[in-house]
């Protein structure tokens, strides 16, 4: 009898979907001017879509992970619709209060940065489809050419431009239900006040309904929410500058020894954004999803302390500081991926995401029809089930593959807001026999001991280092901006003169400051209006900050810290290097 050359049966899996929801602080301080509009574009678009996705397949789980900075803004927006709704109080955005104007702006300027707001959209996906909104967007170039011509447009030019702009921005699974959407669109030109009344108000419902709708999906057990630290600081840096150069030794750093206080702020930013978190969602999240996926041992050992269950970092920081601490690369068989880890036995367990998987839903599908590229993507987890079958000891647990992206920003560059490949990527995983989709809180829940990690190499999910936040001229710049500010605020609160109240305005606007999202955009490898519309935004808030304590704007703070060369990214925020708004 010949001898058994079947390969093994495939092991089972676990797969973790873990999609982070975030913005940055758009508001502008002082005034609470939304100054770009994605917050709540994204809210309507994305968010609701990715909770439709889940209502619409019960049996799917994932992990969501929000940034507490977005869950203010998110509730700022819902209250602002609702007042302006109810008690015509003004709306704090240019774009809504637009929408929801009896007349537009008579001024030239501001009728033009309207123009210029309303056509911030993916070509391809966007613009194309709609003939009505792509003759309006058309016009666009020419008026940057022309610009005295914006005042001679009628009023119905603009009120269809802006009524044009949130229709493509509305999520897939609204169209398809909503009848005020279909009806708007099928019109497609001379939309009336009371339509786009009509549209504000739908508007204000789905951000009304949407902190709820998520927690409804918490509670009957489809997703595990977790959060980021507040402002969604980088809090290796913020530990320890010299950190950076555990994965890059020749990086340059800023011209300081260290960020002053780092560990009390980053203390500061986990306690304020769980106690953000609990508010809104009203329950203790187990996890954090540390902003970028920026982990070190000192950050660990934060974390350790906070009673944070688990975390998670990037393929890349895993595959470092294995390698550091064997002094060559581990086992081509990627076994080590698949499994949670602990740096020690109080540290929390760490998850590290397949980058493979998780860039190819951020980045490569979204050319594929959706059923392809669903079918690709279970087709490679079936191929990691039957390599790792060949090793994997019996009995023991199921490995955990982790996927990890932006829940908002890719949606845009596929067909429909990827209606179609989540819809299909939802229902393949539920009908697998073989996949399970979990949580990251059910994974340790299983009996499961994480493996010790020797050692872990500080770095993010980008590249498995910090290049994107530090190391290049701008950046460094940035934080040494930064870095005088944090003096002034530590000199300022020991003079003791401010009151309690004051002193909680400035803590909170420095957190504001100290967001990773500033420094990412330094850089001429970014598209040039991008870095221009963020390094702006940074210096309003850096201003601020010094204006709270009473000291004078230091002059550096009027001239721009970055211009800008590249092209916009084409796909999400967790690209390496890049991102898109």
């Amino acid at each position: 009898m010949s001898a058994d050359t079947s390969p093994p049966p495939a092991v089972p899996l676990k797969l973790v979907l873990c999609w982070h929801m975030h913005q940055p602080e758009y508001r502008e301080a002082g005034t609470g001017k939304h100054l770009l509009p994605w917050t709540y574009l994204h809210a309507i678009k994305d968010y609701v879509d990715m909770a439709a996705h889940l209502e619409a397949q019960p049996q799917a789980r994932c992990v969501v992970n929000f940034a507490p900075i977005l869950l203010e803004q998110i509730n700022d927006y819902a209250a602002q619709v609702t007042a302006f709704l109810e008690r015509d109080e003004p709306l704090r955005d240019p774009l809504l209060a637009l929408l929801g104007a009896q007349v537009p702006p008579t001024d030239a300027s501001e009728r033009m940065q309207q123009v210029e707001a309303c056509v911030r959209a993916n070509r391809q996906r966007l613009v194309e489809p709609h003939e009505d909104y792509r003759r309006l967007v058309d016009m666009a170039p020419w008026l940057r050419q022309n610009p005295e011509a914006v005042t001679y447009l009628g009023d119905h030019f603009f009120f269809d431009l802006v009524t044009w702009y949130h229709l493509v921005w509305m999520g897939e699974t609204v169209r398809r239900t909503d009848p005020r959407i279909g009806s708007l669109m099928a019109q497609g030109r001379d939309f009336t006040f009371n339509q786009r009344r009509s549209l504000l108000t739908l508007i204000g419902e789905l951000l009304t309904d949407l902190i709820p709708r998520y927690r409804r999906l918490a509670r009957n057990g489809q997703v595990e929410l977790s959060f980021t630290p507040y402002a969604h600081p980088i809090m290796p840096l913020m530990l320890d500058l010299q950190s950076a150069r555990e994965a890059v030794p020749t990086m340059a750093l800023p011209d300081a020894p260290a960020y002053p206080g780092g560990a009390d702020r980053v203390c500061w930013h986990l306690a304020r954004g769980r106690a953000v978190f609990e508010s809104h969602f009203g329950c203790q999240p187990a996890g954090c999803w540390p902003s970028e996926g920026s982990l070190s041992e000192a950050t660990l050992n934060v974390l350790a302390e906070e009673h944070i269950g688990w975390t998670a970092s990037g393929e890349g920081v895993l595959l470092n500081s294995l390698t550091a601490a064997s002094d060559q690369p581990p086992d081509p068989d990627r076994s080590w991926l698949y499994r949670p880890y602990r740096l020690h036995s109080g540290s929390p367990a760490v998850f590290f995401r397949d980058d493979s998987l998780s860039d190819a839903i951020g980045f490569r599908y979204a050319d594929w029809y959706g059923d392809d590229a669903a079918g690709d993507f279970v087709h490679q987890l079936e191929q990691i089930a039957a390599q790792l079958a060949k090793t994997h000891p019996p009995g023991a647990p199921p490995p955990v593959v982790s996927v990890i992206l932006d829940g908002e920003n890719a949606w845009e560059y596929y067909p429909n807001n990827g209606f179609y490949f989540l819809s299909a990527l939802y229902q393949a995983l539920v009908d697998h026999p073989t996949i399970e989709l979990t949580t990251f809180s059910d994974v340790l829940a299983d009996g499961r001991t994480p493996t010790i990690l020797p050692q872990m190499v500080a770095g993010s999910w980008v590249y498995g280092n910090f290049e994107t936040w530090i190391g290049s001229s701008d950046k460094n710049r940035g934080w040494e901006m930064l870095i005088r500010a944090k003096q002034q605020v530590d000199r300022v609160l020991a003079e003791g003169r401010l009151t309690p109240e004051q002193t909680d305005e400035v803590l909170d606007q420095l957190a504001i400051c100290e967001g990773s999202d500033w420094c990412w955009w330094f850089g001429d490898y970014n598209a040039a209006t991008a870095v221009g519309l963020f390094e702006h935004l940074y210096r309003q808030h850096m201003s601020h900050l010094y204006r709270l304590m009473d000291l004078p704007v230091p002059d550096e703070l009027s001239h721009a810290v970055s211009q800008g060369q590249g092209e916009p990214a084409a796909g999400g925020v967790m690209r390496p290097g890049r991102k898109s708004e």
